[in-house]
């Protein structure tokens, strides 16, 4: 249930989480950074030391204190606000950090679906009373809808269960997939969904009088109405208008970053490797230099490859000349990764042509070098 992280894999991480960071950030979250350690006062003021059990990954210091490896932050987060919001003017706030998570499971599988360390996005939003948590949760479910529609995603927001973290009401986010471990009915007809933990799996027909069927799904973003459970638990107040102290309303907001890419992989391959969605690829463009030791052709990538960069496209320029790697090999390591397009600059580079080929279909089609750069950008827009 751990794992390293090599070049191309890190590259795909740090677009996928680019991308959560862009979207709340538009939405007027403000980003922090938390230490991956809390301290284990912290989970015994809420009690979840006991309810999370053994999942919790503890131990102790030289001096004897217990400490938890975080596999989520509202009591750390809450010891913050409480330490530095005191007024009702401060209000709303919502912060989010994307920091590295840790759970004891089980029986980690399934690869970066279920392991013991990964990489999450956690926000949590303070307000002054549940109206106002009530318009942030609807705005941070229509961000989350952006951020995955942005990645190309098929998804169905669903009603769930709000298990430890408490709370009166949530919303999970499910990439749809065969190999998902949750299990939801959703309806065709209108937008409803639901996690089968919440909804009788007998139950054929929606409200609207759609037929409910039964699918599943990988549970990649999940979104929680607090109200009041951590601040009370806490005794974090604020000051009202009225300048007597109230308990923060809260909500959460989790996406699992690196659970994004195993959504992404799960939905997007075939049989020669992945198919990176525009958002997600590690580059956009491969260019491929047939016979790297030919200097016009080799001259001919450099230069491609200086315009797109000049243009902002991630590409990356293929040009090894080793006896091993040839042009079989250059382009069956583009189809593995699964970047965008691929450019290869062979032969027909004397008549001023190169070749585009997309890994979506894989279909070809010849484009002269004077016109590619131009052709890449529509294709990429």
């Amino acid at each position: 249930g751990l794992y390293n992280w090599l070049p191309l894999g890190k590259i795909t991480l740090e677009k996928v989480r680019q991308v959560v960071k862009e979207e709340l950030d538009k939405a007027g979250c403000n980003e922090v950074h938390l230490p991956i350690v809390t301290s284990q006062a912290l989970w015994e003021e809420t009690g979840r030391i006991d309810k999370m059990g053994k999942e919790l990954l503890r131990f102790k210091d030289r001096h004897e204190n217990d400490f938890v490896l975080s596999p989520t932050n509202e009591e750390a987060m809450v010891n913050l606000v409480r330490q530095t919001v005191k007024s009702y003017k401060q209000l709303p706030l919502n912060v989010y950090q994307i920091n590295w998570k840790f759970r004891d499971e089980v029986r980690p599988r399934f690869g970066l679906m279920r392991g013991r360390e990964f990489l999450m996005k956690d926000a949590y939003s303070f307000h002054a009373n549940t109206e106002d948590m009530e318009r942030e949760f609807a705005l941070m479910e229509e961000t989350y809808k952006k951020i995955f529609t942005r990645l190309g995603l098929d998804f169905k927001v669903v009603e769930a269960d709000s298990g430890a973290i408490g709370g009166t009401g949530s919303k999970e986010f499910m990439v749809l997939a065969d190999s998902g471990e949750d299990t939801i009915m959703v309806c065709d007809t209108c937008d409803f969904g639901a996690n089968v933990e919440v909804i009788d799996e007998n139950t054929k027909n929606c409200a609207c009088g759609g037929e409910l069927r039964q699918t599943k799904g990988i549970e990649a973003g999940h979104i929680f109405q607090l109200g009041t459970t951590y601040s009370e638990a806490m005794k974090a107040e604020f000051l009202n208008e009225n300048q007597k102290l109230e308990p923060f309303v809260m909500g959460t907001y989790g996406i699992g970053v690196s659970r994004l890419l195993a959504g992404i992989i799960e939905q997007n391959h075939d049989e020669n490797g992945c198919v990176w969605t525009k958002e997600s690829a590690p580059f956009n463009v491969d260019i491929i230099v047939a016979k790297a030791k030919k200097e016009e052709q080799m001259a001919a990538g450099e230069n491609l490859y200086a315009a797109l960069q000049a243009k902002g496209v991630d590409v990356l320029l293929d040009d090894r000349a080793d006896k091993k790697t040839g042009f079989g090999v250059k382009v069956k390591d583009f189809e593995l990764i699964g970047m965008n397009y691929a450019v290869v600059i062979g032969n027909d580079i004397e008549e001023g042509n190169v070749e585009l080929i997309s890994r979506k279909d894989l279909s070809k089609e010849t484009v002269s070098l004077e016109n590619i750069v131009e052709v890449i950008m529509e294709k990429l827009a």
